[in-house]
């Protein structure tokens, strides 16, 4: 099991802002004490400005050095366009070690499924699945396929994937819902599976298990994972009822598509992410 991790990350905050630095520090002291998982460290990747064009806009790049806040949700804080391009890195380098043949996880942040390719917006600042996904296929792959079970609608990783070739997106979240997107699929590419508020967890489960079997259909050489953990049942900022158990199967069930896959932090603020992160990791490798 490879994680991807730079604790710099941690060096930004807005006070009371659900996406703090803890939820990368105490994941790490979760990781770095539990014995279950063999871990080798990883560093982020350098994402060079020709790599973030394929996703962004020039004026989107120009914009995130300029000392504006883009929304509430996402303000302009010291350091976060080096934030941004970090945890794009991370993205980029969990792809890498996946071609290579390792289970990898990316744990960063900003998260980056909000991000469009010309806005920033609900904390995210690049659109760091999308850039992996686009430089994987400028560099050998041949079919990618992104799997995002955040609560929340990637609508930014929809919005620089959309009719794309050799991609695919599904997203399953919690509709309605922020950001309002993903109530139904778009284009030719992009499919989306919303879930009412507080739906039953086995439900909440099937659903997830037929976006698989739609993932497994189109048959990607490479899978890509927005890995939200905000459906969670305690999660601060939705409605939905999932529990650690869910997220162990999750893994477990990627890990059996026998596809490589490389796993990227989106969201997730309980004080329990921790230990859903790790619930996932063991169902990744196996455990």
């Amino acid at each position: 099991m490879k994680v991807i991790t730079d604790e710099r990350c941690t060096g930004y905050r807005q006070p009371g802002h659900p996406e703090r630095p803890e939820r990368i520090s105490a994941t790490l002291k979760k990781l770095r004490e539990q014995d279950a998982l063999n871990i080798v460290w990883g560093k982020p990747a350098k994402a060079d400005d020709s790599v973030l064009l394929r996703a962004h806009t020039a004026e989107h790049l120009e914009r995130l050095n300029q000392e504006i806040d883009f929304d509430a949700d996402t303000p302009f804080l010291p350091g976060i366009p080096d934030y941004a391009r970090s945890s794009a890195g991370a993205g980029l380098e969990a792809m890498r070690a996946a071609r290579a043949g390792e289970t990898a996880f990316s744990l960063m942040r900003p998260p980056g499924h909000h991000a469009t390719p010309a806005q920033a917006m609900g904390f995210c600042y690049l659109s760091n699945i999308a850039i992996a996904v686009l430089e994987a296929l400028a560099t050998g792959s041949k079919r990618v396929a992104v799997y995002d079970f955040d609560v929340h609608h990637g609508n930014g990783t929809e919005a620089v994937l959309l009719n794309k070739p050799n991609t695919a997106f599904i997203s399953i979240h919690q509709f309605p819902c922020y950001p309002g997107t993903g109530g139904r699929n778009v284009g030719n590419n992009c499919f989306n599976y919303p879930v009412p508020p507080q739906t039953p967890r086995g439900d909440y489960r099937h659903i997830l298990e037929s976006a698989l079997a739609h993932l497994k259909d189109l048959k990607p050489d490479l899978v890509a994972v927005s890995a939200g953990f905000d459906a969670y049942a305690r999660d601060p900022l939705a409605q939905e009822t999932l529990e650690a158990e869910d997220y162990h199967w999750l893994g477990q069930s990627l890990r059996k598509l026998g596809i490589p896959v490389f796993s990227l932090l989106e969201g997730g603020y309980s004080d329990d992410l921790p230990e859903l992160i790790l619930a996932y990791l063991k169902g990744l490798d196996g455990r």
